[in-house]
């Protein structure tokens, strides 16, 4: 028995998805576009093309807003880290640096009290109170207190740079008075010959020029 005819079979269906709207409007589809149909499509497109430059325009600014954040995050980043590992670094060696100087100022405070107590022994010596009863003793005492002195002297220029040679040398330099000019009369003769040809020499010389001039003046005669 033949099968059941379905008019649907030979439909294409994607042909009728793309029917141009003038068919779907119930239109001529083999029918020219009119002048107004035209000019809408093209107002149509170019409302499509502003749409889409917007669209273009809004994309741009937050590609170039996700950009620039971008930047400041690894901005931030990198100079967390730089300044992460400065500071840690920075913080170390200061904490050493003040441990070392409080340090040292505490042995410097100790210094100038053993200096203190030095210098006060050895003044509270007297020779002129020694008797021949106490003169041993008081020699032996005082001879004490100097070693002890120096035993603290010696300790101290190890330990502290305030003392150390090139320091003490220095302070010397400055506080040594300039040495004083020595007088003309403490020269001796072959000082006093040097001394006056070095300021006589310039006028010699000016004086065997013009002899020259001179003599050359009398020769062209």
């Amino acid at each position: 028995m033949a099968a059941e005819y379905d008019s649907t079979e030979f439909v294409d269906t994607d042909f009728q998805a793309h029917k141009s709207p003038l068919a779907a409007s119930g239109g001529d589809p083999l029918r020219a576009p009119t002048r107004d149909e035209v000019d809408r499509r093209v107002v149509e497109a170019q409302q499509k093309l502003a749409e889409l430059k917007r669209a273009q325009d809004s994309l741009e600014r937050e590609r170039a807003s996700l950009e620039e954040l971008r930047r400041r995050q690894a901005e931030f980043q990198t100079g967390r880290q730089e300044m992460v590992h400065n500071l840690t670094r920075g913080l170390g060696l200061l904490e050493e640096s003040e441990f070392n100087t409080r340090r040292e100022a505490e042995q410097m405070l100790k210094t100038i009290a053993d200096f203190r107590s030095a210098l006060a022994k050895i003044e509270s010596v007297h020779e002129e109170s020694w008797t021949k009863e106490n003169f041993s003793v008081e020699l032996t005492r005082g001879l004490t207190a100097v070693e002890n002195a120096r035993m603290e002297w010696n300790a101290a220029r190890l330990k502290t740079a305030a003392l150390s040679p090139e320091a003490l040398k220095k302070t010397e330099s400055e506080d040594a008075p300039p040495a004083p000019a020595l007088a003309l009369t403490q020269l001796s003769f072959g000082d006093l010959c040097k001394l006056g040809l070095a300021f006589t020499w310039p006028l010699m010389v000016v004086a065997l020029v013009a002899l020259g001039i001179f003599v050359a003046v009398l020769l062209r005669r």
